[in-house]
């Protein structure tokens, strides 16, 4: 049955296509994206003359994950790429503007540990900007956040590498494919969610947080990892719909972010390990991944607005922005997250395009 039903969602995924104007329906936004160009279709371009990163450790106090050069990194070449979209210039980033736009607001990320680089990257981004402005910073399971004083704003973090429910039972812990319940009352309180999911539903035991799954009524031992998490993200969805206000409340779901520990799909022998350059041209070599396919289709069912921050393709070209072996640990080539600085940046230099 699982394999039926993957084929039927593969089957009938159709690309979302929509503008910001039927996202983001409230008038205090423009409702054009640089005249409605499509800001995930590009290339990234090599700027040799490229100044410093935006921010570095001595300068951001809520770096401490993620950081490559203070790990070993000595190229520095990753950090000299910008992207550009195909039919349009992206935006600078402009942190004191993000925070007048937001004042007085609550923003959440919601997520895994690729949802921590995102929130890492806006956090000193934002403090880079406005370095002399007070903060107060709160780091515990599930919440973080850093709050800028002057502006009111509040930029969360919450852990959720599911987005549903994982409930302890007597036959141990249960993966609720269609729950939402205690971690949906916080994110209702939220005038900006951006979410993002994907990363844990490929991990199995011993690392995997759960030892069975439900659906509906059905308990099973395992499932197919493309059902669950269809499952999970319509659960996501039908919340949404149920739940968000759009006149109070902006919902952006960040697209799948890629992996890089087959080679083979870009031409190599190895993993990303040693990478120092992005991938020529705007499309890689597989295509995009099965579960952004996913994404789009249930993205399309929703009745309220969402954005989808597609970062999937951009990501796939950056097999030179993992921290590969320039970790704390330096046990293993780490191909899922990006070094910070780096590629989280420009996801977040997206956003702000599309906020403003």
């Amino acid at each position: 049955m699982g394999f039926r039903h993957q084929a039927l969602i593969s089957f009938f995924v159709v690309l979302l296509v929509t503008t910001k104007a039927d996202l983001f329906q409230n008038e205090t936004y423009n409702a054009n994206i640089n005249n409605g160009c499509n800001l995930f279709q590009g290339q990234w371009v090599y700027n040799p003359n490229a100044s410093n990163p935006l921010y570095d450790s001595s300068s951001c106090p809520f770096l401490d994950s993620y950081e490559c050069l203070k790990h070993g990194r000595q190229d520095k070449e990753y950090l000299k790429y910008s992207w550009k979209p195909a039919s349009c210039n992206l935006l600078g980033f402009d942190g004191a503007d993000f925070l007048t736009r937001w004042r007085g607001k609550n923003i959440m990320f919601v997520g895994d540990s690729i949802t921590l680089d995102q929130w890492t990257s806006l956090v000193c981004m934002l403090h880079t900007s406005v370095p002399n402005v007070k903060t107060s910073y709160v780091k515990q399971f599930p919440i973080s956040y850093v709050k800028f004083e002057d502006y009111g704003v509040t930029i969360n973090l919450y852990i959720s590498h599911y987005l549903v429910d994982i409930v302890k039972e007597p036959i141990g812990r249960v993966l609720k494919l269609d729950s939402i319940t205690q971690q949906g009352d916080v994110w209702k309180r939220m005038d900006m969610l951006i979410f993002n999911t994907w990363h844990w539903y490929t991990f199995t035991p011993p690392v995997q947080e759960w030892d069975f799954v439900q659906y509906g009524s059905t308990v099973t031992k395992d499932i197919d990892r493309l059902v669950a998490f269809y499952r999970a993200l319509t659960t996501w969805a039908r919340w949404v719909d149920q739940n968000i206000d759009p006149s109070k409340t902006k919902v952006v779901f960040q697209g799948i972010s890629p992996d890089h520990y087959v080679g083979r799909e870009w031409g190599s022998k190895s993993n990303c390990e040693g990478e120092q350059k992005p991938i020529s041209g705007s499309k890689y070599p597989t295509g995009r991944p099965k579960a952004s396919k996913i994404v789009d289709n249930v993205l399309r069912t929703l009745n309220k607005p969402v954005y989808l921050l597609d970062v999937t393709t951009l990501s796939q070209l950056r097999i030179d922005a993992h921290p590969s072996i320039y970790t704390e640990a330096h046990t293993f080539a780490d191909c899922t997250h990006w070094c910070l600085p780096g590629l989280p940046d420009t996801w977040n230099k997206l956003l702000y395009a599309a906020l403003v």
